[in-house]
């Protein structure tokens, strides 16, 4: 063992005496910093194969590989393809939702981690990761945009490029949280833009857009609407969390 290495094992002893590592959920005792003890991890509900190759819908049967759910067949998306870690309840809504709304920054790579590993189809081939974008007045309120956190830190690890601004939100609307599935259509309609100097960019690109959750769709199709008007060739959803069914948004 070089002595570098040494020295990392030492600092690392020294930090887990002095502030012993704590479970994400419950903050009970875990092994390493960052992580989910086995009670905390067994009630998280992974998305996994089979599931709708449009919006990333989990199968509660057997399909065939990129077989598309009801309303998919009924109505495609304004994006290509949607993939989600988990189902949003439990703890991952609780996750989440200390994430977004706690300035509980420190779950950034934890969240992301698990994206990456749902997303890593849609990633493979991107040219440009860009957030969903917050008001400049709910950012300056909340002090930072959960949603360009996660997708810096995908970017991060792929060959595509971090597009923090190349979507803007031109128009203030209300927390999608506070309306009905219909209403938030209305609300998010003519709120996005491409950026003047994103627009060449975007021509011919595949772009992912990323976001804490995907409940509707609605604001992440509005999003891909623009990009789809300003010439993305492709453009697909990484969310860490998605909800099960239309009800539950």
């Amino acid at each position: 063992m070089s002595p570098g290495s040494r020295a990392a094992g030492f600092a690392r002893l020294f930090l887990d005496l002095a502030l012993p590592p704590r479970c994400a959920c419950c903050r009970g005792p875990v092994a390493d910093p960052g992580t989910l003890c086995a009670a905390c991890w067994s009630e998280l509900d992974f998305i996994v194969e089979p599931l709708c190759g449009g919006c990333g819908r989990p199968f509660a049967f057997e399909a065939e590989a990129e077989s598309l759910c009801g309303a998919c067949m009924a109505r495609r998306p304004a994006y290509d393809r949607a993939r989600s870690a988990l189902i949003y309840r439990g703890n991952a809504r609780d996750l989440v939702h200390r994430f977004k709304f706690r300035d509980e920054t420190g779950l950034a790579p934890l969240l992301t981690a698990w994206a990456r590993e749902a997303g890593a189809a849609l990633l493979r081939d991107a040219d440009w990761i860009a957030p969903v974008p917050l008001h400049w007045m709910r950012l300056y309120r909340r002090r930072y945009n959960q949603s360009a956190l996660l997708a810096g830190r995908l970017a991060a690890r792929q060959g595509a490029a971090f597009a923090p601004d190349m979507l803007r939100r031109i128009r203030r609307t209300r927390p999608q949280t506070e309306l009905g599935r219909r209403a938030r259509g209305r609300n998010v309609a003519g709120a996005f833009r491409v950026a003047p100097r994103w627009q060449d960019r975007v021509r011919g690109a595949h772009v992912v857009i990323v976001d804490d959750v995907l409940t509707t769709g609605a604001t992440l199709e509005a999003c891909a609407r623009v990009l789809r008007r300003s010439g993305a060739a492709r453009v697909d959803v990484l969310t860490v969390a998605r909800v099960d069914s239309p009800e539950q948004a």
